[in-house]
């Protein structure tokens, strides 16, 4: 939308490049052109802004009115505030809280609004069978700086503000799993001059082959492939090793109908996580060879 100032100095260009009306050119406010210029550009600002007021309306309606995709789940799903109550017939949450001491509702905090957005990762997906169509949303929080499922009395609120926010007909499974579990075994061929047989670096002491692979699991999305090769490649390229050598790579993860890990399976060339993430089970199975 233009400013006022943008459609005066348009109007003053269009006078000032005819013959007709560059003679105009009195300077006072109160002159007759000065005012109707005035008039004019008021009353074009005016309409643009009443365009611009619908535009936003009509998008509203839209958006409010369609069926919502994946990512608006997402975001919602992101959203969530625990402890906090939606406004009467909305996806919306309140901003206050009510306080029966004194039987008034107060403002929530920025601090108090930051602390009860207890989902920091969500993914969802959609799964379509012969019978029917479900949304996937998978969450985790974290705690410690690791990635961890939400707990219980949590896990129950989220379930029941999506079944508030969604769509009617819409199915939804939120899966709040412990993370995948990944064994890898790998040999490492090393440069003597740099890490030592335990896989310890000579200078610094650090164990860099275990750090690189952290880091790699920290990098992975949420909810997002892990592809051997890209681990193959994170270790390429870390100071000392000559030839990282995976030997076998396997996973497990909760199975829901014992709500206990299953047993692993063996991983060829990428994984998506049940639960949306991973986790090292340990670095036993690293061996560090010349």
């Amino acid at each position: 939308m233009r400013t006022f100032e943008e459609i005066t100095y348009i109007i003053d260009e269009e006078k000032n490049s005819s013959t007709t009306t560059s003679q105009i050119n009195s300077t006072s406010k109160t002159a007759i052109w000065n005012e109707w210029k005035n008039n004019v550009a008021y009353a074009h600002f005016v309409l643009e802004q009443s365009f611009e007021q619908h535009k936003a309306e009509v998008n509203w309606i839209i958006n409010n009115k369609r069926p919502h995709n994946l990512l608006w789940y997402r975001n919602k799903a992101l959203a969530f505030q625990y402890g906090f109550a939606l406004i009467n017939e909305t996806d919306v949450y309140r901003t206050d809280y009510y306080d029966a001491a004194t039987e008034t509702w107060i403002t929530a905090t920025d601090d108090q609004v930051k602390a009860s957005k207890v989902i920091k990762y969500a993914a969802v997906t959609e799964v379509q069978s012969t019978t029917e169509s479900r949304l996937i949303v998978k969450i985790a929080t974290e705690v410690d700086g690791e990635l961890s499922p939400v707990p219980p009395e949590v896990f129950a609120a989220f379930k029941a503000y999506m079944n508030d926010i969604r769509d009617a007909g819409v199915k939804i499974t939120v899966i709040n799993y412990l993370p995948d579990i990944l064994s890898l075994t790998i040999v490492i061929f090393r440069d003597p001059l740099v890490i030592d047989g335990n896989g310890n670096s000579i200078l610094t002491g650090k164990r860099p082959v275990e750090d690189a692979l952290k880091a790699f699991m920290k990098e992975l999305p949420f909810n997002g492939e892990l592809v051997l090769a890209s681990l193959i490649d994170k270790l390429q390229g870390v100071q000392g090793v000559r030839i990282p050598h995976l030997i076998a790579a396997a996973s497990k993860w909760i199975d829901p109908e014992v709500n206990n890990y299953g047993d692993f399976q063996q991983i060829n060339v990428f994984k998506l996580p049940e639960s949306g993430y991973f986790k090292i089970e340990n670095f036993a199975n690293i061996s560090y060879v010349v």
